[in-house]
């Protein structure tokens, strides 16, 4: 399954997973940290989840957002580890 894009009203980079059940945020910090986090919704067929990493750039925050995507994508129906 894929993730795509989508605009926040606050300006934030959001993912969308394709059935609609968990997104992915990353947002810049005033000191230059950068956070990215991961929202699976209850009603998701695999269940709910919340996580939130704090990371010190951009380099990071990139390679945590793709570490997520690859971890939460749901190409066979379920998670892949």
């Amino acid at each position: 399954m894929a993730w795509t894009r989508t605009e926040t009203p606050e300006g934030y980079e959001e993912w969308e997973r394709d059935d609609g059940d968990a997104t992915l945020r990353v947002r810049e910090r005033v000191d230059g940290s950068y956070v990215v986090r991961l929202d699976r919704l209850e009603q998701a067929s695999d269940g709910r989840d919340y996580r939130r990493e704090r990371v010190a750039d951009r380099g990071a925050a990139d390679a945590l957002l793709a570490e997520w995507k690859r971890e939460f994508d749901r190409a066979d129906g379920r998670d892949e580890e």
